[in-house]
């Protein structure tokens, strides 16, 4: 009888210690499926700011703009900031982030953060916003719209190979690398430069308190300082994210101490793909038109 009474306090015990190890398993499943959420900024949510970062080359990104059509219908987002940290990159990724952003305008205060870099599509990108903020040291601007290819046809048959191309029209798949560029060629190619360059412009004239033909003469493709920037109304002030928060709160109405919620989003794979190819096609093999378009980029020219 003994044995069996120490067996089944043995047994009793063994209950206590799996329903213990059970409960703490029960919490750790619930942390992580809390955390997860909270992540997610699907639990917990309040009023609050938003921050988001833009940074290197930018390309049509279609997760980044889902993500922002939702920021625009969520009534506790306040306010968002975006930081931008990027040479610039398509022209048809700065459009679609232009269009984001002034769609969140829309219903409320949007200001951009500029950090390091902030030209040509990325500078496309800040003026989408209410208020343009920079560093001191900031490069922005270069406004405009290139297309660079190369003429290897030469070099090719230096080495003994003919390049055979076959073609419906003189102009299609013009610009190409592996033939000359025709006089043609070269109108066409840069009425689709100047198009896309007027596109550019007008959105600036559209939203900076510059006139037209002021625009004209800074959109010529230098960049600036940030200094130089605010002096020619480019961005609006030199500042930070708490001058930014200090706008929206001055400006917008918006109480004081919201949080401020940093939102990643996860590249989809087709942009990853093109910030991968895209930089080597778009000084080359242009004949393709990489980074989903003609580009719009700050490059320093190399000495």
């Amino acid at each position: 009888m003994s044995y069996d009474a120490d067996a089944l306090l043995d047994r009793r015990r063994l209950k206590r210690r799996l329903r213990v190890w059970q409960a703490v398993t029960l919490l750790v499943v619930v942390g992580a499926i809390l955390t997860f959420l909270q992540t997610q900024g699907n639990l917990f949510r309040g009023e609050r700011i938003v921050r988001i970062h833009v940074e290197g080359i930018i390309v049509r990104d279609d997760a980044r703009r889902r993500t922002l059509a939702r920021l625009a219908k969520d009534d506790d987002v306040r306010g968002v900031i975006v930081h931008v940290d990027s040479p610039g990159g398509s022209v048809v990724g700065g459009e679609d982030l232009y269009n984001s952003l002034r769609a969140i305008a829309e219903t409320k205060p949007v200001a951009t953060v500029m950090g390091t870099v902030a030209t040509s599509a990325a500078y496309m990108t800040a003026i989408a916003t209410d208020r343009i903020f920079a560093r001191e040291g900031t490069i922005t601007g270069s406004i405009g719209v290139i297309l660079q290819t190369a003429n290897v046809s030469e070099l090719l048959g230096r080495i003994g190979i003919e390049p055979i191309t076959i073609k419906s029209t003189a102009l299609k798949g013009v610009p190409s690398p592996v033939e000359p560029l025709t006089p043609e060629g070269r109108a066409a190619t840069e009425q689709v430069v100047l198009d896309l360059y007027d596109f550019f412009v007008d959105l600036v004239i559209e939203r900076r308190p510059i006139d037209a033909g002021a625009v004209r003469l800074l959109a010529d493709g230098r960049v600036f300082s940030g200094r130089q920037a605010v002096q020619n109304n480019l961005i609006d002030a030199i500042g930070d994210e708490a001058a930014a928060i200090d706008w929206m709160v001055r400006e917008h109405d918006l109480p004081g101490g919201l949080p401020v919620e940093t939102l990643r989003t996860s590249p989809d794979e087709d942009g990853l793909l093109e910030k991968i190819t895209g930089l080597a096609g778009k000084s080359l093999f242009s004949n393709a038109l990489t980074l989903d378009g003609l580009v719009s980029l700050w490059q320093p020219s190399p000495r």
